[in-house]
This record gives C-alpha cells, structure tokens and sequence, in this order.
C-alpha cells in the first residue's frame, strides 16, 4: 500500500509541494490512517495544515480510497537543525 501511496504522492503532490521548496514523507501507514510530515520550507509552516488538507489529501484520498485519515506530524526538519547547529557554533551568522 504504501508503494502506492508514493506512487501517487510522486506524480500529484510532490510537484505542487516542491514548487514550495518543500516536500512530503510518508512516516506509516496503518488501518486506514496515513501519517505524514512536511520537510524543507514546508516543514512548521502556518499553512502547513491547508497545504495537508487541500492537497496531499485531496490528491490521496482520490487515488487511495484506503486511506481513510491523514495526519501531519510535526517535527523540525534536518535542515533547520543543521542551520541552529551553526549558529549556535557561530559558524554561521543569522
């Protein structure tokens, strides 16, 4: 199933998601519900839960009727934190 849902995440949401600088990690799949993060710019943004709700749900739930929940979970992308690392080791500068 979760080919699937890669499968159709690739061709449908990626490229609407990418176009923000950011994109979209299946993290399970399990009796129906889908848990996703968002990464890159995407990742903690405000529109983060529209972006969930009228696209990548949109899009999934069309394609992958067994997919009867999804839901974001929020987490700070490895990019932020390798930029905090640096900052914090002043080598870089904000």
């Amino acid at each position: 199933m979760t080919d699937k849902i890669e499968r159709v995440l690739e061709q449908y949401v990626r490229p609407e998601i990418l176009r923000h600088h950011g994109n979209v990690e299946v993290i399970s799949f399990e009796g129906g519900t889908l848990e996703i993060a968002l990464t890159g710019q995407c990742s903690g943004c405000a529109s983060a839960k529209f972006t969930v709700e009228y696209v990548v749900e949109k899009e999934i739930k069309k394609y992958v009727p067994e997919v009867d929940n999804i839901v974001l979970i929020n987490r700070v992308s490895h990019d932020i934190l390798d930029f905090a690392r640096k900052v914090l080791n002043k080598e870089e500068s904000i």
